[in-house]
Formats: structure tokens, sequence, C-alpha cells
């Protein structure tokens, strides 16, 4: 069996460093030896950053992926680190990165895109920010929104409150809730949502479990004093347990559906039959939204609408997502890798370009002798 080959196309034995600037919790999750030992095989040493101490006195890095909130004056190092280092490719700008802390406007730039749609289109769910001053209910009236809502922290910045979400199906669990926060009509999607992860031009799309339908009959007969619902991340939520059935999510919501669709044991068979989108309308949105966001480390959830096989839903976007969740992380990563140290190397040769040419003309400039 062939070793893997090295980045650099040149035929270099020269090793590049990617600094990473990431929580405890990210280093665990996502810098995993078949990461490390990968990107060692390709000629990438992957590098810890302190962020205890100045970003310009560490190193040398070809290029720093980062998602550290903890740390204060974070943006004005990677600042800092452009300013007087800037051929080093920075992963992604924090301006960018920001925009996608805030569901006020999050789902913004999907609404935006101006790309083609053929026989699927996109969309994202009606929704509405309600703020501290305002009345959840009056709020939802005005905006016409219909129960089931989905209610999100306003906050999106990875923390576990910006987690904790709840499935609200009548006034008196809009009672339960506290402003701000962004109520978002739930479209029924047959228990399946799609992941799709970018890194940089690569994309890759995964299907999960998620939440069930709720029917119309269940939607009326819910009880005064069962209008609400509350959970941290669909994605673990709806994992299975630990006996490999379902989870307290639900069973909860097959309950109140009064056991009439699903059952736990067909809850996988929706997963495993539900058809992947086409290849070419995930490619085409990834493509739009990592060039309107300018970001390259993110992942989006997408649903399908159970009434119309050809309507999708964008209902979420994460910076610098869960990867090791997704199948084969550790090639596509390596291989983003091996991008952006071309993208260095290309960098470096502009320079110089630039370089010759500005001494270059400084010369003839003098003397007329330069050819």
């Amino acid at each position: 069996m062939s070793s893997p080959s090295p980045c650099s196309s040149s035929g270099s034995s020269q090793r590049y460093r990617i600094g990473y600037a990431l929580s405890a919790k990210k280093v665990q999750s996502f810098i995993q030896n078949s990461l490390v030992n990968q990107a060692k095989q390709r000629g990438i040493d992957l590098i810890k950053i302190d962020s205890t101490k100045p970003l310009t006195q560490q190193g040398p890095f070809d290029c720093v992926i980062h998602k550290l909130y903890s740390s204060p004056d974070w943006k004005d190092q990677l600042r800092q680190l452009s300013l007087h280092q800037p051929n080093v490719v920075v992963i992604d700008s924090p301006e960018s990165i920001e925009r996608l802390h805030d569901r006020t406007s999050m789902l913004d730039v999907v609404t935006s895109l101006k790309i083609p749609q053929g026989s699927q289109t996109f969309e994202v769910p009606n929704q509405r920010v309600v703020h501290e001053s305002e009345n959840l209910m009056d709020s939802i009236e005005e905006t016409g929104l219909k129960f089931p809502l989905i209610a999100k922290p306003v906050t999106a910045d990875g923390s576990a409150t910006s987690h904790e979400m709840s499935l609200v199906f009548n006034e008196n669990g809009l009672k339960m809730l506290k402003t701000p926060i962004v109520m978002q009509e739930f479209v029924n999607h047959g228990g399946v949502i799609f992941k799709v992860y970018v890194v940089g031009e690569h994309v890759k799309c995964v299907k999960r479990r998620s939440l069930l339908d709720i029917s119309e009959e269940k939607l009326n007969s819910t009880a005064a004093d069962e209008g609400l619902l509350s959970f941290s991340q669909i994605s673990n939520l709806v994992a299975k347990n630990e006996f490999g059935g379902c989870s307290e999510l639900e069973k909860a919501v097959i309950a109140r559906n009064k056991g009439k669709g699903f059952c736990c044991s067909e809850v996988d068979e929706l997963v495993e039959k539900a058809e992947m989108p086409p290849l070419e309308f995930v490619m085409g949105l990834a493509h739009g939204l990592r060039e309107a966001l300018v970001l390259r480390l993110f992942n989006f959830d997408l649903i399908r609408d159970s009434r119309d096989g050809n309507r999708y839903f964008v209902i979420d976007i994460n910076y610098f997502p869960g990867y090791a969740k997704m199948p084969d992380y550790e090639s596509v990563l390596v291989d983003f890798f091996c991008d952006l140290v071309e993208e260095k190397r290309r960098k470096v040769e502009l320079d110089v370009k630039e370089n010759q040419e500005v001494r270059c003309g400084e010369i003839e400039e003098k003397n007329h002798l330069c050819e």
C-alpha cells in the first residue's frame, strides 16, 4: 500500500505548520490522533496555540484555524498577526464568524442568495425575533406564525445556553418562555435532517435523525398544560439511547401523537429510507453560502418539507461544527489543509514577484539598465 502523497507538488520535503486555537472541549473532539497522524503523513504538523501568550510570539505558522471565544483579546491578536505576518492564512475572519452568532440575522444570507433554483427550491422557515419589551403572543399573531414553533436563543455562540431550545405547541407554552427569543415555525420534515458540512471547496452531506412530524390531530388535542417540550441540540437529543431505542424527545413526540404514525422501532427506518438531496443542488447551495458568508469552515442544517419533496429549508448555520461526526473527516480536513498550504505558497510567490517588479522598476528609473 503506497503512502499518502505530500501536500506540496514540487517534490519538496518541506513540512508545514498549521496552528490551531480551540477550546479544550473542541481540541478533545477535533484534534484526534487519526487526524494528527494523517496530517503528518502529508507533511503537515498541527501545532496547538497557547491563547495565554501573544500569537505573534508563537509559530511560525503557515496557517491558523481557530474557534476561540474565551480570550477577550483574540480578535486583536489575529489582527496583529495579519499585520506583521500577512502571508499567514487565517481561517476564518472574526468578522465573518460573528455573523453566525446572532440568530436575528443568521439566515438572512440564505434569502439573499442569487443562485439558480431548478426543480429543488430552498428557503428559510417563517420566523420572528421577539425582543425583551415585546409580548410573545402578540408578536406571534402579528407575524402570522402558526403552531408548532421552535423557540431558539438569539445568541448562537456555541455556548451551552445557545443550544437550549423548545418545541412550542400552544399559547400556554409561550407563557413559559422568556424574551428575547427567536420563534421559528416548525416544518414537518419526516424525522430526517440533512447536515451539510463545508470544508473549503469540500462538501459532504449526511442524514441524521431529527424531530418527528407533528400531526394536526396531536396539535389540536394537546392539553393546555402540555404546551412545551424543552431540549438541547436536536442532534444530541434524538440520538439513540444506550439500548438502541428512541430518545426521550422522540418518545415524548410519539406519545403526543397518540402513538399514531411512528413507533420507536420505525424511527431508524425513516433515516435509512430517506433519499439524499440531489448532489448538484447541495453543492450549489453550499458554494453560494460559502461565497456569501466568506467562510470556509461551517455546516448548515437542511430539511425537506414532508408535503413537497422538492422544497427544502435551511434552518441553522454553524461555524466550525463537530467535524469528527462527519464520515472520513480526517481525509477531508487534511485535503483542506493541503489546499491552505497551496494558498500560502501562492501568496508567497506573488509577494516575491511583486517585490522583484518594484525593485526592477526602481533600478530602471535610476539607470535604465533593468531588462
